[in-house]
């Protein structure tokens, strides 16, 4: 059997992105919490959240540090795998990437030295101006990388001669027409998942009754950011759609699962989309609810998948089902969040033993809703690595055998498979101590704690 390496190469980047992906969905909402955290304990000095800045501080140089190693392997893909896109595309691509490393990672690696060693170093103020900074370098880091990202997916700003793309317009192509769509949806998404991992992890806290004040803080902390942010979200998510409508119909199409364009189209609830055959089979629909929500008018028109060549349409099934295991998990998101209100609003939020529990179990909704909408978005990207203008086929390496590739990834998954869980295991320890807990919520006035570097220290038998 032959080994195609363009397959290969495909399966190995997915692998490597799609572990790397849940690392930053988790520390860019984590980021911003510790800056809020040491913020409000700086105004206020209340203990409680000192203790939990210092407890999410330990989880989040972890999951950095991950983050960190899993990412770098990334960038040498462009050049062993896909070395004719990065040939066309690396005077666009390059300089990019290249901002990314320079202004954000930089960034967040020198203030996080700051905010892990510290702390009886600098000055509270400056303290909390590093969170405020790390918080600030990770938001960054996700403008570059999305913005990288968007211009794949939406050209612009730019000319080819002689088959290679070169800059004309640097704005144009920083803020490509679906930037602003895909940065607000995605970092509101990361914001989301760490927000359910506060929540589960505020729930674990009150049923084991360690650390009462902190775990109550958490489950009400994060129950009134999913307020806000859930519908702003579905807010953002409706925007999205709008823009991903204009500028790739095609991926739209796939979406909704819709063959027959026109205007007055059907919401496809659920089916199986059956590429070959060109429809969906046993499907549920309900009749002109896809112009309504597509294009906010009953008769709007939508091009079906039938109106592009074959040969330029996305694997449909995968797309397809991606987008609505997204769409249920915010639908579950919204319940979970509605039934911890009314539990608070009963005062029996902290008593309710079915509800932490449920919470535990929502805390990896948003990272399978990430890997759902990543999916979708780059699978309905396809057949093409630059939208439109150059195909994933014309991307590899041609020196590549199905041998080397296969090797690579095995070694790939092998790592990756130890990162994970190892990293994984740490963090659950983490959780597994605990938050200090406070005092009659009395303010720190003396002393330094201890840094969460000493905090992951083991346990001697002075301290014991």
């Amino acid at each position: 059997m032959r080994l195609d390496p363009e397959f290969l190469s495909r399966i190995q980047f997915a692998w490597v992105i799609g572990w790397h992906i849940l690392l930053p969905a988790f520390t860019i909402g984590l980021a911003s919490l510790i800056a809020f955290l040491e913020g409000a304990y700086a105004l206020t000095k209340r203990a409680v959240f000192l203790n939990l800045s210092q407890f999410w501080l330990q989880i989040f140089a972890i999951s950095f540090g991950m983050g960190v190693v899993t990412g770098i392997v990334m960038p040498f893909q462009f050049g062993t795998n896909w070395s004719r896109f990065s040939d066309v595309a690396g005077n666009i691509i390059s300089p990019l990437l290249a901002y990314e490393g320079l202004m954000a990672f930089f960034l967040e690696s020198t203030f996080l030295g700051v905010l892990l060693f510290g702390r009886k170093l600098v000055p509270p103020a400056m303290h909390f101006v590093a969170a405020v900074l790390v918080a600030g370098g990770t938001l960054l880091s996700a403008f570059w990388i999305l913005a990288t990202n968007s211009w794949m997916q939406t050209p612009a700003g730019y000319e080819v001669v002689n088959g290679l793309f070169f800059p004309t317009d640097w704005f144009a192509i920083m803020f490509s027409p679906s930037l602003p769509y895909r940065l607000a949806h995605t970092v509101s998404a990361f914001y989301v998942t760490t927000a359910f991992v506060v929540l589960g992890v505020g729930a674990y806290t009150v049923r084991r009754g360690q650390s009462p004040t902190e775990g109550r803080m958490m489950l009400r902390l994060a129950l009134w950011f999913l307020a806000i942010f859930v519908p702003i979200q579905v807010v953002l998510g409706d925007l999205h759609g709008l823009n991903t409508l204009e500028y790739q119909p095609a991926k739209l199409a796939a979406i909704e699962g819709l063959w027959d364009g026109g205007s007055g189209v059907p919401a496809s609830i659920i089916g199986w989309p059956d590429q070959k055959e060109e429809r969906n089979i046993a499907e549920i629909a309900i009749p002109k609810l896809g112009s309504l929500y597509l294009t906010h008018s009953w008769d709007g028109a939508v091009k079906g998948l039938k109106d592009f060549p074959a040969d330029q349409r996305p694997p449909v099934a995968v797309v397809y089902f991606a987008f609505r295991i997204m769409v249920g998990i915010a639908l579950l998101m919204v319940t979970v969040v509605l039934a911890g209100f009314v539990l608070l609003a009963r005062r029996r939020l902290d008593e309710t033993r079915w509800y932490l529990v449920l919470c535990q179990f929502t805390t990896c909704l948003g990272f399978i809703a990430v890997i759902a909408g990543w999916t979708t978005t780059e699978v309905g990207r396809q057949p093409w690595t630059i939208y439109g203008l150059m195909r994933t086929a014309d991307s590899f390496s041609p020196s590549l055998t199905g041998a080397n590739v296969l090797l690579s990834l095995v070694l790939y998954i092998v790592v990756y498979l130890i990162i994970f869980p190892t990293g994984i295991y740490t963090m659950l320890r983490v959780v597994w101590r605990g938050p200090s807990a406070s005092e009659d919520d009395a303010p720190v006035v003396s002393g330094h704690p201890k840094s969460p570097i000493e905090a992951l220290a083991p346990a001697t038998a002075e301290t014991r």
